[in-house]
């Protein structure tokens, strides 16, 4: 993980969950959409569990719950949210995050 970090980030040390996305934000926002039943892939999303694990521990989370909470992040940075863009965009991800890791749940 630090080996894609340093790569696509330029930050020389591991992290937790990376994104690379097939398409840009703006060319999101014109897709119609597949057609129904058809594939759809966003992007891949590449999560390590060492460092997962290490938050789950920090945040008084389970594996799973931080499996979870690094995946729904993920998976919003390929829809074109970036919390590293202003203090405004972090609020507007944090609070989508809330929202699909609720649905989530009630899920269970």
């Amino acid at each position: 993980m630090k080996t894609l970090n340093r790569s696509f980030r330029g930050k020389d040390k591991p992290t937790d969950v990376l994104s690379f996305p097939f398409h840009e934000a703006e060319e999101l926002k014109r897709l119609s959409g597949p057609e129904p039943g058809a594939p759809f892939i966003l992007g891949e999303i590449v999560i390590c569990p060492e460092v997962a694990a290490d938050n789950a521990a920090l945040y008084g989370a389970t594996l799973q719950e931080e499996m979870s909470r690094l995946l729904v992040h993920g998976f919003l940075h390929l829809l074109g949210y970036d919390h590293e863009k202003s203090e405004s965009e972090a609020r507007r991800m944090r609070r989508k995050e809330r929202q699909l890791l609720n649905a989530l749940e009630r899920m269970d």
